[in-house]
């Protein structure tokens, strides 16, 4: 659900006509550091650096230096970066980059004129142009670098391109640069993941197999597979489900999980946190989810397919901020923030539609027995146990009764995510003195004390550090996020989209259809649209300034790729196999159609206003 960007990457790349190069001009590995010459963690990072390029891996290593002078902590940083630069225009930048880096207290006006005296500068010129501020706009382009690049914190390292935020020892430098087979899957695996569209590419895979399978002559087996019966349990204490059961009943709570933890992160600092940035993104989603329904249900209210209403009404998220993703910067962020609210918004009330609509009997004993599990839970929350062992014993016990009770299980997932507990944001400044604290006692030990039990403890007192950053239900996001979007989802995809298709093109002409694709494509667009006028209207939200209507109802249109919710309801709503498979295809022909007529709507609105700014400009040009 959670929209992540790709790791940054260096811009402007790297420029021997411009950059200050250090090492072999063809080393097989560029190392750029963005640094600030009275930090000091630059100066301890710079240690590794020189036994990195001249000790290592000799010849190797491109070693370049950008200024990122921290104005408002460092005095003198500003001046320094000039000096350097000062010294670079008589060709001397490295001995004076040198002696920056190790002589932290003479930063001031007059120790830096003296060191280009020492060094061998133009003493006098060198003064002048420091006086004269000569090159500080260099300065502040490596700043702008600085900030397109992702960097803002001194030293920040980027090998070969990209930003390394590993640690800055010796070893785990040489890791990164040497690149072994390890690391390189590893990196593979990070740039995959940053992907934006990583999750719908992978769904979109489970959903091809799945097709191509069901549609070739071994589709007997992708039933018989996903049939197959697989019994969980010791002794007596044991379920026996099919395959496709225990991924739409059981795996599929991993992803209802931590939808359940994104919507109670974002109800306490998130987009839905205060009622003002609530109403925006929830009116649209609530009308998004009320049109189609209504739609759907002109065609199909009192027939066979009227059980079906609740299919139409999911966004699939995933998706649509893929399709976002691919647009760049043609759409602004805020319209990201509003779409995943949206559909955040969106699986609340598919989950209560759920559990309240697509139940079919339920056992009261097992119900009140789900009831003292979240009890439990939330106990343990009270009681401040941020463990997560009891947290998910709790959980599986929470999900047989619930499966027990006849409410969908994927309820426990929801309940669970909402007993998970949270704390406040720690205090950094604390926090840095422990971290310094603890360092200072591994470089100075106590007389006496053993090495590898200081290196223990200190192990453990910064594993206890890191925890208290994220709350446990931050961490178990975080966590299940993978799971989630890399296994459960496209599983999940590939279980249940697998429809033959022996369904003839008049079929779509069935009440099903038709409620499905226009509930989908008209409804969608429609309900968010019409949800967000009139929240605005009312006066309870505010649209953000820089994002159009029509921008908002290109977006409405892809909030119209419903798969992952659309194909759950079908499977739990229709019993009869022509139905059900009639509304997957549905599903994935509006999906489909959805996908390109959001994109191309984007795109035009985007180039309209682009050739609207250059017609305003070649105007004002003109006079």
């Amino acid at each position: 659900m959670s929209d992540e960007s790709e790791r940054p990457r260096l811009w402007p790349p790297v420029d021997p006509d411009r950059d200050h190069l250090s090492g072999s001009a063809g080393g097989a590995v560029t190392l750029v550091e963005f640094g600030d010459y009275e930090c000091g963690y630059c100066r301890r990072a710079h240690r590794g650096i020189l036994r990195v390029r001249d000790e290592r891996l000799p010849g190797q290593v491109r070693y370049v230096f950008r200024h990122l002078p921290n104005r408002r902590v460092h005095e003198h940083a500003q001046l320094a970066a000039e000096a350097a630069e000062a010294a670079a225009a008589q060709g001397k930048f490295w001995q004076m980059h040198e002696h920056l880096l190790t002589h932290p207290r003479e930063l001031d006006r007059d120790s830096l004129v003296r060191a280009a005296d020492a060094i061998g500068l133009d003493a006098g010129r060198f003064a002048r142009e420091l006086d004269d501020h000569v090159h500080a706009p260099r300065i502040d382009e490596d700043l702008a670098s600085a900030g397109r690049s992702g960097a803002s914190a001194t030293p920040t390292f980027f090998v070969d391109g990209r930003r390394y935020d590993g640690p800055w020892d010796v070893e785990s430098l040489l890791e990164a640069v040497t690149k072994p087979l390890g690391w390189r899957i590893r990196l593979l695996a990070e740039q995959f993941a940053g992907l934006s569209t990583s999750s719908g590419l992978l769904m979109l895979v489970g959903v091809i197999a799945a097709l191509a399978w069901a549609n070739s002559p071994w589709r007997d087996g992708y039933l018989r597979f996903w049939e197959m019966p697989v019994r969980i349990g010791v002794g007596a204490w044991s379920l026996q489900l099919s395959l496709q059961h225990w991924m739409n009943d059981g795996l599929i709570v991993i992803f209802f999980l931590v939808v359940g933890l994104e919507i109670r992160h974002e109800l306490t600092i998130g987009e839905l946190a205060t009622p003002r940035r609530a109403a925006l993104p929830i009116a649209a989603a609530a009308a998004g989810m009320l049109c189609p329904s209504l739609i759907y249900l002109l065609f199909n209210a009192g027939g066979a397919g009227s059980r079906g209403w609740g299919v139409p009404m999911g966004t699939d998220t995933a998706f649509a901020l893929g399709v976002l993703a691919l647009l760049g910067r043609r759409v602004p962020q805020s319209l990201r923030v509003f779409v995943a609210a949206a559909a955040i918004a969106d699986d609340v009330g598919s989950i209560v539609v759920i559990a309240v609509f697509y139940t079919e009997s339920m056992r009261l004993s097992s119900l009140g027995i789900a009831a003292a599990l979240w009890g439990v839970a939330l106990a343990l929350n009270w009681a401040r146990v941020f463990r997560a062992l009891p947290y998910a014993l709790v959980g599986v016990l929470l999900w047989f009764a619930v499966l027990d009770s006849g409410v969908h299980p994927t309820l426990a997932g929801v309940l669970l995510a909402f007993a998970i507990p949270t704390r406040g944001a720690p205090n950094a400044a604390v926090l840095l003195a422990q971290a310094e604290s603890i360092f200072q006692s591994v470089e100075a030990p106590a007389i006496g004390e053993a090495t590898e039990a200081r290196y223990q403890a200190a192990v453990r007192a910064l594993e206890g550090m890191v925890e208290r950053l994220l709350s446990p239900a931050q961490r178990l996001a975080r966590d299940l996020q993978p799971w989630s979007s890399y296994l459960v989802l496209p599983l999940f995809a590939f279980a249940n989209a697998g429809v033959e298709l022996v369904v003839k093109p008049r079929d779509f002409l069935e009440p099903v259809s038709l409620g499905v694709m226009l509930g989908l494509l008209i409804g969608k667009p429609l309900g968010i649209s019409a949800g967000a006028w009139l929240a605005v209207t009312a006066g309870l939200a505010a649209k953000p300034g820089d994002i159009k209507w029509s921008q908002l109802a290109g977006a409405g249109v892809l909030c119209g790729i419903g798969f992952t919710m659309a194909f759950f309801i079908a499977g739990v709503a229709f019993d009869n196999r022509h139905t059900l498979a009639l509304a997957k295809l549905s599903i994935l022909a509006a999906s489909v159609v959805a996908a390109a007529v959001g994109w191309i709507i984007l795109q035009t609105v985007h180039s309209r206003r682009r050739n609207r700014r250059a017609a305003a400009h070649s105007t004002v040009v003109g006079r």
